[in-house]
This record gives C-alpha cells, sequence and structure tokens, in this order.
C-alpha cells in the first residue's frame, strides 16, 4: 500500500500508458515516496487506463471534441484533475497541449524521446534518424507553453546504431525514458513535489 505521507500523483496518458506502468511499478515500494491517485486520458478506453483501473486507480476522460472551445476543455480538465489535490501531474505521453489555466493550477512534467532542444515536437526519433544524429536520448521536462520548451530536469543519452530504424531506435530511447521518469519523480518527491518547478 502506497504511504499516505507520499506525493500525489496525476498521470495524464493517450495511449498505451507504458509510462504510467513504470510509475506504477516503482510506487508499490513504501520508500518511493510518490503515488498514483488518478489517471486522466483525452480518449476513452486507453490501454493507459486499463492499467489504472486494474490496480484500483481512478480514472477519468476530458476529449477536446466534447467542449466548444479549448480554453473550456482546459478549464475543465484542470477541475477534474483539482478533484484529486495532486502535489505533481505526469505528462505521460499525453498528446494534447496543456493550457494556461492548466499549467498556472497544476505543476507538470512530461518526456521527451530526444535531446531537448533538439528534435521538439511530435516526431523527434523520425527527425533524429533524418539528421543522422549518432547520439539521441530522451528529457524529463516542465511543461510551459510551447511545445517541449519547458525548463530541463534530466536527459539521458542512447546511441544511434548504424542499422537503427525509428522503431528500433525509439523502443530504445523508451527504456532510458522510464527509468529517468522514474527517478525524476522520486526527487521532485523527496524534494517536496511540485514546488520545485522552476517553469
Amino acid at each position: 500500500m502506497a504511504n499516505v505521507s507520499s506525493a500525489r500523483l496525476v498521470v495524464l496518458v493517450s495511449g498505451s500508458g507504458t509510462l504510467l506502468q513504470a510509475l506504477l511499478e516503482a510506487s508499490t515500494d513504501p520508500r518511493y515516496g510518490a503515488h498514483v491517485v488518478a489517471v486522466g486520458a483525452d480518449r476513452g478506453e486507453t490501454f493507459g487506463e486499463q492499467r489504472a483501473r486494474a490496480r484500483g486507480i481512478p480514472t477519468f476522460v476530458e476529449r477536446v471534441g466534447d467542449y466548444p472551445s479549448r480554453a473550456q476543455w482546459d478549464a475543465a480538465l484542470t477541475a477534474r484533475v483539482a478533484g484529486y489535490a495532486p502535489d505533481l501531474v505526469i505528462s505521460a505521453g499525453f498528446m494534447k497541449v496543456l493550457g494556461p489555466s492548466f499549467l498556472r493550477s497544476h505543476p507538470t512534467i512530461n518526456t521527451h524521446p530526444a535531446l531537448l532542444p533538439s528534435f521538439p515536437g511530435a516526431h523527434a526519433v523520425r527527425d533524429a534518424l533524418a539528421q543522422g544524429v549518432t547520439v539521441t536520448g530522451c528529457t524529463c521536462h516542465w511543461v510551459d507553453a510551447g511545445v517541449d520548451t519547458g525548463p530541463i530536469i534530466a536527459q539521458r543519452a542512447v546511441c544511434v546504431e548504424p542499422q537503427d530504424t525509428q522503431e528500433t531506435l525509439h523502443e530504445r530511447i523508451k527504456v532510458q525514458e522510464r527509468a529517468m521518469l522514474v527517478d525524476v519523480v522520486k526527487s521532485l518527491a523527496q524534494a517536496g513535489g511540485g514546488g520545485t518547478s522552476t517553469a
């Protein structure tokens, strides 16, 4: 059982939830210092939601298309997340840009499969291969109003092999990305959760 004094995490997902799974596994150790209190998604029936429900963790869905404007969606998501009183929000493969209302209310971190500021955006692995780099990696950063522009918390390098495809390279990056996120969340929890944001 999670330590009741540990940092409260809300995790936002859009797909398979492998980053979420890494956090769920880490938080089974009471010494970890953080636990997931809710998982939200921008579309229904993601595998990430299923992972959460299998562990009895509450889930919710807020679809952009259910609101007349992006600002109204942002306000609804902000309120929904606030209901779980998180110390930190984690964008774990969440494929929506969070708006100003949300970011003012909730310190949020994100992981990205490149060594930022190189290769921001949705096609980082493809772009790194196209550029012919020999080293890429992953980054954990605070989320700000830009796309992958927030203050960097941690990075891990991954060598590009001559035979790499986008899929093989991305799989090796994901291994480092999961480990990095687990370590960053542990460090932030021990330092006082979201209060350490410089964003």
